[in-house]
Formats: C-alpha cells, structure tokens, sequence
C-alpha cells in the first residue's frame, strides 16, 4: 500500500478513513511532501498552491527533455576518458586504454561498452568552472556554492519549469531522482531560489527506504509485490470514481484539480513502475543496488531507466546522482567496483534512447563537480582539481561522435576550446528552445530589485548546434 503520511492522521465519524487510514482531505494536502523540501518558510506550501504558483509565473511548451547524471564526488577524468599514455606512471594511472567506435578517441580498458557507443555521444574533454568544494551545485545552477552576493541561481530545471511549464498536467516538469546521502551538500535535488516553491523538484522518494511506487526495486521473484503494485492503480482509479461520484472534484478550484490529477496520475504512476518495463530491458540496464557507496549515491542503474520512462512520460528534466567517486585513496581498488555498472547503465540508455527513437527529443548530460589531480597521491588516489574535468553528451539531436576540447599532457589545464560549465547549460536550453540569454523572474523571492539572465555565459557550443 502506497503511505505517504509520517503520522497517525486525526479522522472521526465525519472524516471517513480510505486506504492506509488516510482521509480525503489528507490526500488532497499529501502533494506538497514530495515538493519544496528544505524551503524553509516556504516549505508549507501544498501542492494546489505551488501549482498555482507556478501558473501565475507564465509558462510554454515544449516536447524536448534532458536527463542530468551528476558524478557524485567528481570523476577521475584522466583515469577515465582523457588518458595520458605517455605521461609518467605518476600521471597515466593504473589502467590501459581501449580504442571506442571513433577512430583516434580511447577510453580506459573497464569502459568497453561506453566505447562502443563513443560514435553516438560527444566528450568534452576541456570542462572548465568546476568547484573545490564538494557540493551538486555547479552541476544543477552551472555555479559554485556561495557566489552571486548569496543569492542562489535556480537550478536548471526549475529554470524550466518556470518558463516552460508541464508537457501533462499529470506528470511534473522537474523531477529529481537524487537520494538521501551522508554529505548534505551531494544531495541537493535543485534550488527553485529567486523562483520560489512553485518551481522546485517533484521527488518521487526521498529517500533509499522510501522508494515510494518502486519498494527496494527488487522486482524479480516477488510475485506479490508485482500484484500489489498493479493493484495501486486500480486504487488511484477508483479514488478518482469516489472523488468524481461525490461531487468533490466539481467544487475544486483548477489548481486543486490539477494537484489532484499529479497525486493520481496513472502517466505517473506507470512511468515510476519498473514492473511494467520489459524483464530484458530492466536486465540490459544492470544493478539495482540503493545501498550508497561511501558518503555518496547508490550505484542504482534502475534510476537511468526511470530517467527514460519519466521523459517519456512528459517530464522536461529529470536529475539523478549516481555513485561516489571521491577517492583519494587506494581509488584503483575503488574504481573497479565503479567502473563495470556505470558501463553497463550508461552505455543502455544511450541505446535504449536511439531505439526508442528518442535521441533527438532527449539530451543526456554526464559530469562532476570538478576533476581530479593529475598527480597520483602517496595513497594511491587523486584529489580535487576544479581546474578541468570532462563531461559526456549524447542524444539532444546533436552531431555526435566527435570530441571537444584538449588538455595538456598532464591533463591538468585545458589547451584547447575551452568549455566552461554555463556553456552547457546553454546547449541544453538551446535544445528545450530556451533563450539563455533571458532574464529570469526573481519576485518576491530574491529581494533583488531586478532580474537576472538564466546564464553569465549564455554561448552554447556551437560544435552542437546542428
């Protein structure tokens, strides 16, 4: 049974009980749980209300998406897809290269099937702006922590969500997948900021024992937990049957309504239940593991797969963290325990998009908060180095295969076209049809007595405009 509720709910004779000993004006106030946590003062907002909110702000449309993977720690990136082979053993690292499906680009050998699809994604191996600081900031905004006079940037998905609004009134247009971690600062899911509670991520869970429709995700051999979650739709249905036959959802203002058809939305429902995805596809995908690695995220590739039924079912961005990859010791023992699931998981929703015929709707953006040293530690690992990492891109209609950016031979600074963080945001907001260049509202929110533009660097890369 679906509970949402942390508390016993007050009910008498004229507040009949449904399912889980919930009242139906509890259900109608549940939305704001998963919506706007860690606002503060603004937390207490209901889901009619953010809704509300979020109408009055203006809105357009769109059918493009983008899934964000944040690296939870900062890749290696010279350990990963900017080898050095002739540097000293000090710099190159452990591990040899593999050539990928783009003649003269390798990657490390425990990548094989990420370099067999290298021809339908772009690397940017020149990724400039990264933060020392650890923290999901500058992967969700485009800017570190603590800058900007304190006034927090939206994250991107707020940003949209703000100027464009929902593709379905069912299915939110923000979506965060981000666990609970041990670091808070990694578990940022998006500031809504200047753009207040209307505009932060819709969370189905908010943490790894609260996966809401997707119990432990251990769908195989559980005949009964498949039953029951079929039977969680018929249950939304028949309270919409109540609803309707008793006349409340006529007296309902239409942000009622609307919060009504998120809370009960088989769109949803249905995207969020991997039950429904075809056994060979949950399988190609690879470990469902929620058990977090370090202080960081899980190593859950069922989160990429949820990725591709959320956008599928009309969510414009969807952001997730994946794994820990801070290793500042023994990172070689580490990483061969890293490497193998976000092979596998990366490498099938890059298929699963191009299959599905997605990939030019659907942009996926895969990064850190920094890179790591050129200069392997006594402890056998690298620190922080904010000063280059790489990224990867695919789908977004962009021409792929190709690589973008040079470091020097120590991967340690970039000598060609430099990329700085903004300046994917601003291919992503060119993808959704997004002008970068436009000024935000930032209302009663900010105090700042005018609006600033969604970017400092508003330039896409034009490499990716096709």
């Amino acid at each position: 049974m679906l509970t949402l509720l942390g508390s016993e709910p007050r009910h008498s004779a004229n507040r009949p009980l449904m399912c889980d000993r919930m009242t139906r004006r509890d259900f109608l106030t549940i939305g704001g749980l998963s919506v706007g946590a860690g606002l503060g003062a603004n937390a207490g907002l209901n889901l009619p209300q953010l809704l509300a909110a979020e109408a009055a702000a203006g809105i357009g449309s769109s059918n493009k998406s983008v899934i964000m993977i944040f690296l939870v720690g900062g890749a290696s990136h010279i350990d990963m897809f900017d080898r050095k082979p002739d540097a000293p053993a000090e710099v190159r690292g452990a591990y040899d290269g593999i050539s990928t499906s783009v003649s003269g680009v390798e990657f490390v050998e425990h990548l094989p099937k990420l370099a067999q699809v290298m021809d339908r994604m772009v690397l940017v191996r020149s990724l400039e702006g990264g933060t020392e600081a650890h923290a999901a900031n500058v992967c969700l905004t485009g800017e570190p922590p603590g800058i900007r006079d304190q006034v927090a940037r939206p994250a991107f998905g707020s940003i949209v969500s703000h100027v464009q609004g929902t593709t379905d009134a069912g299915v939110p247009p923000f979506i965060s997948l981000t666990p609970k971690m041990r670091h808070a600062p990694w578990c940022l899911a998006g500031p809504p900021a200047t753009l207040g509670p209307a505009h932060a991520p819709f969370q189905p869970f908010r943490s790894n024992d609260d996966q809401l429709l997707l119990g432990n995700m251990k769908l195989r051999g559980d005949k009964g937990r498949l039953a029951r979650r079929r039977a969680l739709l018929g249950e939304f249905d028949n309270l919409r049957r109540e609803l309707d036959h008793g006349g409340v959802i006529a007296g309902m203002d239409k942000f009622q309504k609307q919060a009504l058809e998120v809370l009960t939305s088989r769109q949803l429902v249905e995207a969020l239940d991997l039950s429904r995805e075809d056994p060979r596809v949950r399988e190609r995908y690879g470990p469902v593991s929620m058990q977090n690695v370090g202080n960081g995220g899980p190593r859950c590739n069922h989160h990429l797969l949820l990725a591709r039924r959320l956008v599928e079912a009309g969510a414009r961005v969807v952001s997730l963290a994946y794994g820990h990859w801070d290793w500042h010791s023994k990172q070689y023992d580490y990483l061969k325990d890293d490497f193998p699931p976000f092979d596998q998981g990366l490498s099938a929703l890059i298929e699963d998009l191009y299959a599905r015929g997605l990939d030019k709707d659907v942009m996926v953006v895969v990064w850190g908060e920094m890179g790591r040293t050129p200069r392997i530690n006594k402890r056998a690992g690298r620190d922080h180095w904010p000063a280059v990492s790489s990224a990867l891109l695919a789908g977004g209609g962009m021409p792929t295969g190709q690589v973008i950016g040079a470091t020097d031979a120590h991967a340690a600074y970039a000598t060609e076209r430099p990329v700085h963080y903004e300046n994917v945001f601003a291919t992503c907001y060119h993808h959704l049809g997004i002008f970068p260049h436009t000024k935000t509202i930032v209302g009663e929110f900010s105090g700042l007595p005018e609006p600033r533009p969604i970017l400092d660097k508003p330039h896409p890369i034009l490499e990716l405009i096709s």
